[in-house]
């Protein structure tokens, strides 16, 4: 966060305090010596240099004051073209401010909600790049930990590897500006946002949007629309714009959506299945607010905006377009009825080079290539292993041929080889438009609704805890599932401050091998993060709590084959190996993608927008729109949409969503006929998990010493993992039930509340001291038996009468109140004194750990103890019964009932039984009370 006061005596321009003096150009500042349009001295500067921190201090406060009186006036001459606006959204104003920072930038602007700061630039190169198919624009967002007074956790302190939720909002930022840009703009644009303060209570996400928007159409890049974004949430029933992160905690629905003045461009949002209906009230409300920001930031730009370089426009001659037409139009309408993927892209590519060949002999293009202002630059030779390849955030899906601009410039005779290239795949496009709305056909023959063959199995990988390989035509994806404990949780580092954990988390993997293609491997893309993030926000509302079932989480969707919606197959498969892995889920829930021809008129149609049902690849890089939803049959989990024009309006949206919910209703049905079918049961090679309550006081018992004693009984029983939580929760992690059985019997014994008058018999001794001995009355659990309590006669020390190793009969007859026992094996013998105890005598107990002989316990009165029946004794013997188990949940197998034994103990113990029954099913699972 941004304080008030100044560094240096120097007031942040960022809070609106633009008051640095004409003379202050050196980095310490002299002002507070000298008048204020004197020059300072040689000697004045040398004071300034040696003044002590409390001067410096006094000084800094001095100058604050001095600033906080100077008028704007006095600023001006600095930044002439400093501008600032308050834009109203929701129940607060952002303030946007330009000309100050960044005035090199194209664009630049500092927008501030609450104390939250967003700066962002935009800036072009000189010279235009060779012509592609997509808009060369790169967007960076970065979180500085200084914006709230961190730095990071990690051994460097300087921020590097962009992180994944930063990864998501850079893509939430380029993916309404690309629609907007104009076509044959071929200068390289960067995005650069940077958060510079954050209060934790306004997210950044979607004022970085708007703060992109609003530099872009500062800048001379050329655009169409100015675009803006917010957040709407729904809390009770009320919709609100841009809530802050504590309302957020309540909100049923999470909406960031992005639009201008004429539509919506992009929506995404996660919610726990909000009826269509309630979604559309909710993009309504978000598209007015957006439409109220566009005219406010397009008055801005009225003001203080850039001319647009609309003259570095280069668009291929409309001549072409006819020329390929008349030589390629026949063949594309028999290339693009082949259903299969593979064959129509290799015809297509074969169709072009013919295309490219018939021109080139008839001289439209040069057939020898004259190579200018291809200067060797030292950036030609840079190592090929980059960190992170650039993956453009752009229109195409996955499998589409880009057209890569090629290294050396030609000199055609007429049109050049990618203006060729650009328009044969303008006029594909075209040519599959007009065969879906005339002909009223897709590629692969479907209608506009109908959904591809769906085919299902589970169960393919013996050893993964969940497996599912779901397959929607020529999209496939491989999802498995790995259950753990919460070591195996994600740990996120954040601004917050507070560590983030996730328990569950879905890892989506997109290899060049599902499209037939040769790339490269390595660190997952922009575009597999998104990708992932959407599949796993859709799973999570249909997962069962913590308590319910303790383990984390992890799926993983590897595309084995994509023409389209993988995405929502990873949806699919991750809902089916989730119920392989026996995870007790809510619902099923299905993910289908929805494609859009917006002007149906020009090919055929009656102008009415044509929504397709579950879009391939080549529908998807040809169509106006990318429209992901999944959910059930009741409601939507996550959406998310791309619009690759101008924008769209609610009643075209409304149609897709109605849509949608009829394909997920029918993708649903196909999942139930899985072959085989999910197992709905723990694997054996799950780890299992054992939950245990003891009282929040007692947790120190189980860690022990900086640890030592958690640390004993995992080595000691041979468990994975014990978790001891503060709220008295304790979770094991094991792979067999003995030594979970194990480690459970030493927990409760060492939280066990002994109650004097208790009886313990055949208790080992383990150690002796010249005052007694030391009896382990159960495993884990020590007390001591004075000398004076050992026998009725005189002993002059312990060893006379016994060693380490025998086993005696004690009884409980005093706990301090530091829980240090005291025994007496003098009070259960026949011939024993009926005198009290001697209270004054000393006590030096102590609790020690260890964790072999069992516990069993009798109760009676200390002087009548010589009257208990050898009958009951017996029958209290651990080492002939077993205990009942405290609350405990098992959420593998059932590990045994012990609900008919008789329960002999008479030791409180601290852990709490759940129920009467003793045990009960969940989900065909035991859990053990």
């Amino acid at each position: 966060m941004l304080a008030s006061s100044s560094f240096h005596g120097r007031p942040s321009s960022l809070l609106g305090h633009p008051t640095r003096s004409r003379h202050n150009k050196l980095p310490i500042s002299y002002s507070s010596f000298t008048k204020p349009h004197t020059a300072p001295s040689v000697s004045t500067f040398l004071l300034s240099r040696r003044i002590t921190s409390n001067r410096f201090k006094i000084r800094a406060l001095k100058r604050e004051s001095d600033g906080a009186l100077a008028s704007e006036e006095e600023a001006r001459p600095f930044f002439p073209n400093r501008h600032s606006v308050k834009i109203p959204v929701g129940d607060r104003y952002i303030t946007v401010e330009t000309g100050q920072i960044g005035r090199q930038a194209s664009g630049s602007v500092i927008v501030r909600d609450g104390e939250t700061i967003i700066y962002t630039s935009v800036c072009l190169s000189d010279v235009p790049s060779e012509p592609s198919d997509f808009f060369p624009m790169s967007v960076n967002y970065q979180e500085r930990f200084s914006a709230a007074g961190r730095t990071s956790g990690g051994f460097f302190k300087r921020e590097g590897r962009t992180k994944d939720h930063e990864v998501l909002i850079c893509r939430l930022i380029d993916r309404p500006l690309r629609p907007t840009m104009l076509k044959g703009f071929y200068h390289e644009t960067q995005i650069l946002s940077w958060v510079l303060s954050y209060d934790g209570l306004h997210p950044p996400d979607s004022l970085a949007v708007t703060a992109a928007g609003i530099a872009v159409a500062l800048s001379e890049v050329p655009n169409t629309n100015t675009i803006a974004g917010v957040r709407i949430g729904l809390i009770g029933d009320k919709f609100v714009v841009n809530p802050t992160t504590m309302e957020m905690e309540d909100s049923k629905l999470d909406l960031l959506l992005a639009g201008s003045e004429s539509g919506i461009l992009m929506i995404e949002g996660y919610c726990d299945f909000l009826p269509e209906e309630k979604l559309l009230q909710a993009i309504e409300v978000g598209q007015d607010a957006v439409r109220a920001i566009c005219k406010e930031v397009d008055n801005l730009v009225k003001k203080c905006g850039k001319p647009k370089m609309l003259d570095s426009i280069k668009l291929p001659p409309p001549e072409l377009y006819k020329h390929v037409e008349e030589i390629a139009g026949d063949e594309l309408v028999k290339v693009l009825q082949l259903k299969n993927k593979v064959p129509r892209r290799k015809a297509l590519s074969l169709l072009e080079e013919k295309v490219l060949t018939i021109l080139t002999e008839e001289g439209y293009v040069s057939k020898s290539e004259v190579f200018v202002g291809a200067e060797i630059t030292p950036d030609m030779f840079e190592d090929e292993d980059e960190e992170e390849e650039f993956v453009v955030d752009g229109e195409v899906d996955e499998g589409d041929i880009h057209i890569k601009p090629v290294s050396k410039k030609p000199v055609p005779l007429f049109y050049s080889e990618v203006d060729v290239k650009l328009v044969f795949k303008s006029v594909t496009s075209k040519y599959l438009r007009k065969r879906i709305v005339e002909g009223g056909k897709r590629s692969d023959g479907r209608t506009s609704e109908d959904i591809r063959i769906i085919d299902s199995e589970c169960g393919l990988l013996p050893r993964a805890h969940g497996s599912a390989l779901f397959t929607r035509g020529e999209t496939q994806s491989l999802a498995v599932v790995t259950l753990g404990d919460k070591q195996m949780a994600q740990r996120i580092d954040n601004l917050a401050g507070v560590e983030d954990v996730k328990r569950f988390y879905l890892q989506y993997t997109f290899p060049p091998s599902c499209v037939g293609e040769v790339g490269r491997s390595g660190a997952p893309s922009r575009r597999e993060i998104g990708h992932g993030m959407l599949a796993e926000r859709a799973l999570e509302p249909i997962l069962p709590s913590e308590d319910d079932f303790p383990y984390t989480i992890r799926v993983e969707s590897t595309i084995t084959e994509s023409n389209g919606s993988s995405s929502m197959a990873s949806v699919c498969g991750g809902c089916l190996a989730l119920q392989d892995a026996g995870v007790p889920l809510k619902c099923s829930i299905a993910g289908i993608a929805m494609g859009l021809v917006l002007d149906t008129k020009e090919f055929g149609g009656d102008g009415t927008p044509l929504i397709l049902s579950d879009i391939t690849g080549s529908e998807d890089a040809s169509g106006d729109m990318d429209f992901k939803v999944a959910g059930s049959d009741e409601g939507v989990t996550a959406f998310q949409m791309d619009i690759k024009v101008g924008g769209i309006t609610l009643s075209t949206m409304k149609q897709a969503l109605m849509q949608a919910k009829e394909g997920r209703k029918r993708i649903l049905a196909e999942m139930l006929k899985c072959s085989p079918p999910p197992s709905k049961k723990l694997s054996k090679h799950a780890p299992l998990i054992l939950v245990m309550k003891v009282k929040p006081e007692k947790v120190n018992l189980i860690i022990g010493s900086g640890g030592k004693k958690i640390k004993s009984i995992i080595e000691e029983t041979g468990v994975d993992c014990i978790d001891a939580q503060d709220n008295g929760t304790v979770k094991i992690t094991a792979r067999d039930v003995a030594s979970l059985e194990k480690s459970r019997a030493i927990i409760s014994n060492l939280t066990m509340v002994p109650v004097v008058g208790d009886v313990y018999r055949n208790c080992r001794i383990m150690s002796i001291v010249p005052y007694g001995v030391f009896v382990e009355i159960v495993p884990g659990r020590e007390g001591l038996c004075h000398i004076s309590e050992l026998s009725p006669d005189w002993l002059s020390k312990p060893e006379d009468a016994f060693k380490v190793g025998d086993q005696v009969d004690v009884k409980l007859i005093e706990v301090n109140e530091k829980g240090q026992l005291r025994l007496s094996r003098k009070a259960l013998l026949p011939d024993q004194s009926t005198d009290k105890p001697d209270e004054n005598q000393s006590t030096a107990g102590v609790i020690k750990d260890s964790g072999t002989p069992q516990k069993y316990t009798d109760r009676g009165k200390v002087r009548q103890s010589s009257s208990i029946p050898k009958g009951d004794v017996a029958e209290a013997t651990l080492g002939q019964r077993k205990d009942k188990i405290p609350e405990t949940t098992f959420t593998k197998r059932y590990v045994g009932s012990r609900k008919n034994e008789p329960k002999t103990s008479s030791s409180k113990s601290d852990t709490v039984a759940s129920n009467d029954s003793g045990s009960s099913l969940v989900n065909g699972e035991a859990q053990v009370g």
